[in-house]
């Protein structure tokens, strides 16, 4: 597994064993409070909120996320350059949902790396678009490409109906615009 893949794995499970261990109260600064006044105070919150988990449920399948998909776009992108698609996606998710609450006033704090996730998932997509990924539940293979658009759109429809509360589908969203974004610049910049 290449070294920040396997970084973010390892500390985001050793921040979750901190939670576990009685100390989680003192690690709530580090959530995401969405507000815009709260980042200009607590600015570390774009990034941390992503080492901060739920349940051991939500960490598996975000750390699962992360060894499927950030093994191979570490590999495509090198270190430097995965480092900045993992922290843009973070930071763009944050951002996004930070605009999201302020809008809708649904200020409910943000924890766990799914933004990050996210930007992964549309990074894989990008470059390795007729790769197969096989479903979970229901078990069906699909192209990477025809994945990341249907969970596009699911995070889109749930993140705009409300239909799936207690879940940040903005970040969610956010972290595939920044990782977007970061792809796009490293394109420009190769054709400079």
């Amino acid at each position: 597994m290449p070294p920040v893949t396997q970084s973010i794995i390892i500390g985001t499970v050793l921040i979750f064993l901190l939670q576990l261990s009685g100390v989680g109260g003192a690690l709530a600064p580090l959530a995401l409070w969405p507000s815009l006044g709260n980042l200009v105070t607590a600015p570390w919150q774009l990034i941390t909120y992503s080492l901060l988990h739920g349940d051991l449920t939500h960490i598996f399948f975000n750390m699962f996320a992360v060894y499927m998909f950030g093994g191979p776009m570490e590999m495509v992108f090198g270190t430097r350059r995965f480092i900045i698609l993992w922290v843009a996606s973070v930071v763009a998710g944050a951002v996004v949902q930070v605009i999201f609450a302020t809008v809708t006033g649904d200020m409910v704090p943000v924890i766990g790396a799914s933004a990050g996730v996210f930007g992964l998932l549309l990074a894989y997509g990008m470059f390795f678009p007729e790769r197969r990924i096989m479903l979970l539940i229901p078990p069906i293979p699909m192209p990477a490409k025809y994945f990341v658009i249907a969970y596009g759109a699911l995070e889109l429809f749930f993140g705009v109906t409300g239909l799936q509360a207690g879940v940040a589908h903005f970040a969610h969203l956010g972290g595939m615009l920044g990782a977007l974004l970061v792809i796009r610049n490293f394109a420009g910049r190769r054709r400079r």
